[in-house]
Formats: C-alpha cells, sequence, structure tokens
C-alpha cells in the first residue's frame, strides 16, 4: 500500500471521493442500497487511510490490528448478508482482502511496506479476483450509462450508473494496493 507518494495521494484521493459518495448513495430511499452503501464507504475510507503515503503519517502499531479487527467484522457481516444476494460475497471477499492487507503491514518490520511481504499465492488469487472484478464491472458500466440516459431524473443515492462507478472505482483502487503487497 505503500509505494511513491505521488501514485499513494492519487489512491487516497480515489478512495475517500469512492467513500464519500457512498455516503451520499446513504440517503438512498431503498434500505438495500443504504446498507451495501454503507458497506462500501466503510471499504473506502480505509483503503484511502491505508494508502496514506509513510513519508507523511506512519501510523502506530496498533492501527493494524485495528483495521484487522474493524475489517473482520465487516467480513462477518458481509458473510450473514450473504444468506440474501451473491452481491455480499464480493464485500466478503473486499472486507477479507482488507484483513490481509492489514495483517501483513503488522507484521512488517515498523509497520512500513516493504514489496514481497504478503503471500504470494493469496496476493495472486487476490489480484486476480479484483482484476476480474473491475474488467466485468467496467463491461457492465458502459451499458449502464446508455440505459440511464433515458431515465427519469433520480437523486444522487438512486444513479445506478454512479453505484457501479464507485465500486469499479474502489476495485481498481484494490487492485493498485494489491500490486504493492
Amino acid at each position: 500500500m505503500h509505494g511513491p507518494a505521488s501514485p499513494g495521494w492519487l489512491l487516497v484521493a480515489l478512495c475517500a471521493a469512492t467513500g464519500a459518495y457512498c455516503l451520499l448513495r446513504m440517503r438512498s430511499s431503498v434500505e438495500a442500497q443504504r446498507r451495501a452503501a454503507g458497506g462500501e464507504a466503510l471499504m473506502g475510507f480505509g483503503m484511502a487511510a491505508m494508502a496514506v503515503p509513510p513519508t507523511v503519517f506512519t501510523p502506530p502499531g496498533w492501527a493494524w490490528p485495528l483495521y484487522a479487527a474493524v475489517f473482520g467484522a465487516a467480513a462477518v457481516r458481509a458473510l450473514w448478508s450473504a444468506r440474501g444476494g451473491p452481491h455480499h460475497l464480493h464485500h466478503l471477499v473486499g472486507a477479507a482482502a482488507m484483513v490481509y492487507m492489514a495483517v501483513v503491514m503488522a507484521a512488517s518490520p515498523g509497520g512500513h511496506h516493504h514489496g514481497g511481504s504478503g503471500v504470494p499465492l493469496l496476493t495472486g488469487v487476490l489480484l486476480l479476483y479484483f482484476t476480474g472484478y473491475v474488467l466485468l464491472a467496467g463491461a457492465r458500466l458502459v451499458p449502464g450509462a446508455v440505459a440511464a440516459a433515458g431515465a427519469g431524473a433520480a437523486g444522487w443515492g438512486d444513479r445506478p450508473e454512479l453505484a457501479r462507478a464507485c465500486r469499479l472505482s474502489m476495485g481498481i483502487g484494490m487492485v493498485a494496493m494489491l500490486l504493492t503487497l
């Protein structure tokens, strides 16, 4: 998660903006959308916090276990919610990836990231999953934008093409974070 400063700041900005939009989506009138947006906002802000370049801020040693606990709880919640639909399985994989990255960061000397400190097989599987997710989400986004052009005025929290773009952005962010692991 900690590479050169410029890409790190771009990743922070992308994830924070995505988290902020997900907070806006929580104003939707559809309860399922509000719950999904809440989990995605947590993921966006968590990714933004993990991506801050270490030259600016190095989290204390207790921060990584805290990240792991928060995203572990999010994974349990996603597992519980997966009974109602497969979309929550993606949240489960995302939360588990965040737990994995937090554990790797906690195990790194001094809490700093050094390339190759993760489990290569697990990192590869997560990279493969999120790369596939990004490609699929990108392909789904194009038809969604065309279909939305004829739709009536919807609130910011109820725009499916923006929700897809939000998920695509977080998927891209996850791939970037896993590549530095």
